[in-house]
């Protein structure tokens, strides 16, 4: 049955989403009635975008482990798909990237089977240790270092890194009574999404002082100071509902998500800024492409999964 393995904690807290969509929706038309002189298709082709892959999302949350595993690791496979689309490669590593997809249905094999041991070993190390090879065998020694280091880096930045929000539902329901695991995804994505959206909110409101022009020009110390603050709050107002998380755990894995969703940010700018690109691709109307949405996660994840994990499990 669809519904059986998930929790009124989840499913209240999917429902409290989709409202908060409705209400962005309902803003974003009066708004557009009220100031008809500005432009507010961005703004309405985001708020589809996330309706859309709020809808997908919870399609796969409501079918089950399995669907969700296999959403996931989709997931993966675009990023992944759009790194290597605008990363340079050389002609004759062609072949070796199939190596690199095939690492996915694998990692997130060990996922599946809940092969802890094996899952946080296989990218960074087996993966680490053969990619070269394949390489080697070709022959091409002119770029070499840079192909094999690019390759290597995608691979752990979307697929390892992102595969840890898949763990968290295959860890033990007993470590989390009130919601499970599916709780612990949706705990991680709501705040890393809200701490995205409240950094950019809180820095166009109060913005004054630049962290980093050079690499992200946006981005404010009153901007990261409030959506930290922000997502620290959510963390400790839904950690009760979807977590195992104590007052004080709570407290401080939302300081850690809000600061690191800010780091994963502005990594993937500094790559676009390196490679002379605006988006890291088009798939997402008003978003841009995959790694555009999932730039925070690269990093909330890994550092939510062990922090939970760490404490809990």
């Amino acid at each position: 049955m669809i519904f059986q393995n998930l929790s009124p904690n989840v499913l209240w807290a999917s429902a409290g989403i989709f409202a908060v969509l409705a209400v962005a929706t309902a803003v974003a038309l009066l708004l557009r009635q009220l100031r008809p002189q500005r432009d507010h298709r961005e703004l309405l082709a985001r708020i589809a975008t996330w309706w859309w892959m709020v809808g997908v999302f919870a399609v796969a949350l409501m079918l089950g482990r399995a669907a969700m595993l296999v959403f996931l690791g989709l997931v993966s496979f675009l990023a992944l798909k759009e790194y290597l689309s605008v990363i340079p490669t050389r002609r004759s590593d062609r072949r070796v990237l199939l190596w690199a997809y095939l690492a996915i249905p694998v990692q997130y094999y060990w996922v599946g089977t809940e092969w802890y041991g094996m899952f946080v070993i296989f990218i960074p190390i087996y993966m680490f240790l053969f990619l070269p090879l394949p390489m080697l065998i070709i022959g091409e020694t002119q770029g070499f270092l840079r192909a094999i280091g690019t390759l290597h880096w995608g691979l752990m930045a979307t697929v390892f890194s992102l595969s840890h929000a898949a763990f968290l539902l295959v860890l033990p329901a007993s470590g989390n009574p009130v919601a499970g695991g599916a709780g612990l995804l949706l705990f991680l994505l709501i705040l890393t999404e809200t701490n995205d959206v409240a950094q950019y909110a809180w820095g166009k409101t109060l913005g004054r002082h630049k962290v980093i022009p050079k690499v992200s020009p946006g981005k404010t110390w009153e901007g990261l100071a409030g959506g930290v603050l922000t997502t620290t709050a959510l963390s400790a107002l839904l950690a009760p509902w979807l977590t195992p998380l104590s007052l004080p755990e709570s407290v401080v894995g939302g300081f850690l998500l809000g600061v690191a969703g800010f780091v994963g940010d502005v990594t993937i700018s500094a790559i676009k800024r390196d490679l002379g690109i605006k988006d890291s691709g088009a798939m997402l109307p008003g978003h841009g492409g995959i790694l555009d949405r999932l730039d925070s996660l690269t990093y909330t994840a890994p550092l939510f999964f062990h922090f939970v994990r760490y404490f809990h499990f």
